[in-house]
């Protein structure tokens, strides 16, 4: 279980005519290498290096290259679901050490959600309201997605809290991760959701809001575009 072994692995699945499609994915993403490993693979190749140590992980978060950073990820999300407390909190503070080494909005969503969320479930979640603050991009998108594990377990407090602070947000991957985790929280509560749209709609970012109400009827979704909520 080397480093070297796990970035062999990676290359003997690499697929150029695939590495083109995946890049094409990515907004800004110069400086981002990509070897077109396929999702079950990458799943697969997680399993089989699943007791790759930290000291090994950490380059393959911070790698240039998109499918060692989401292979670190998936390798960290296995050690987490597997391991008993300790591991799991050893694993929660080793990412969050090392989340800088996070570059796309896939890095976020396919970790935060499955390690930051399930550690904090019962736990002190003031890290997420100093993470949405930060002026790193990737840091208030953690805060946002690691909701969906509240979310799904019909905690909804944090979602509206958090969106409340990202209203004015700049980036587009902030309005479409908060109108996201927003959307799922209606389907627990649509009641909820539409009282928090209608009071937040004007100063709402578009993108926000229709990926908010994507699920509505038609006739809904095109009223509430307009600030109507029935």
């Amino acid at each position: 279980m080397t480093l070297q072994a796990a970035r062999k692995a990676l290359q003997a699945h690499a697929d150029p005519v695939k590495a083109k499609t995946y890049a094409g994915f990515f907004k800004d993403a110069a400086g981002d290498r990509f070897l077109g490993v396929t999702t079950p693979q990458l799943r697969k190749l997680a399993k089989e290096y699943r007791h790759l140590p930290f000291d090994a992980i950490a380059p393959l978060m911070h790698s240039a290259v998109q499918e060692e950073r989401s292979l670190a990820h998936s390798i960290l999300r296995l050690q987490f679901d597997k391991g008993d407390e300790k591991t799991r909190a050893a694993v929660y503070k080793f990412y969050m050490a090392n989340r800088h080494g996070i570059r796309q909005w896939n890095g976020v969503d396919d970790s935060a959600p499955y390690i930051v969320g399930p550690y904090l479930w019962e736990r002190d979640r003031a890290v997420l309201y100093k993470l949405v603050k930060s002026k790193s991009l990737w840091d208030r998108r953690i805060a946002l997605v690691t909701t969906w594990h509240f979310i799904r377990n019909g905690q909804l407090d944090d979602i509206y809290a958090l969106t409340e602070q990202v209203l004015a947000d700049r980036e587009d991957l902030i309005h479409k991760a908060a109108g996201w985790m927003l959307r799922e929280a209606g389907k627990k509560d649509m009641k909820r959701l539409k009282s928090f749209l209608k009071k937040h709609h004007a100063q709402m970012p578009r993108t926000m809001l229709r990926y908010a109400i994507e699920k509505f009827p038609e006739n809904e979704r095109k009223a509430a575009l307009l600030g109507v909520f029935t």
